[in-house]
């Protein structure tokens, strides 16, 4: 279940937000308005590099470093981000260190692949003649 503006989480209630590109657990700090400030307690989904208009794309003229909000940072967010947040919340260290490698594990699936790729793309060349 999402939250809105007319069901809002209660204050001091633990919620998973996801916030730009990461996703984190947190503490409700303040309700109202269009959008909930919630501290960070811990990281779940480490956000994602480069720019997010040409995912994919390492040639782009600006390609963003994105940063992990900080433990106990309050972040303005969307109510539709919020849910709430089932199980024990971890280490704030300890998850930032496994939502970096869990990030950096998928760029090299997603590295693996692209070379995989270009190699039966050199053997269809070879069987087209080329």
């Amino acid at each position: 279940m999402r939250y809105s503006q007319q069901n809002q989480p209660e204050k001091d209630q633990i919620v998973r937000m996801t916030y730009k590109t990461g996703v984190y657990a947190g503490t409700v700090f303040e309700t109202g308005g269009p959008r909930a400030v919630v501290q960070v307690m811990a990281v779940l989904k480490h956000p994602q590099q480069g720019n997010l208009h040409y995912p994919y794309d390492p040639d782009v003229p600006m390609f963003h470093e994105r940063k992990a909000l900080s433990h106990n940072e309050k972040a303005l967010v969307a109510y539709q981000d919020i849910e709430p947040f089932h199980g024990e919340v971890p280490d704030y260290q300890a998850s930032l260190v496994r939502a970096l490698e869990e990030e950096a594990a998928e760029l090299d699936r997603l590295k693996r692949w692209a070379e995989r790729g270009l190699e039966t793309l050199a053997i269809v060349k070879k069987d087209y003649g080329m």
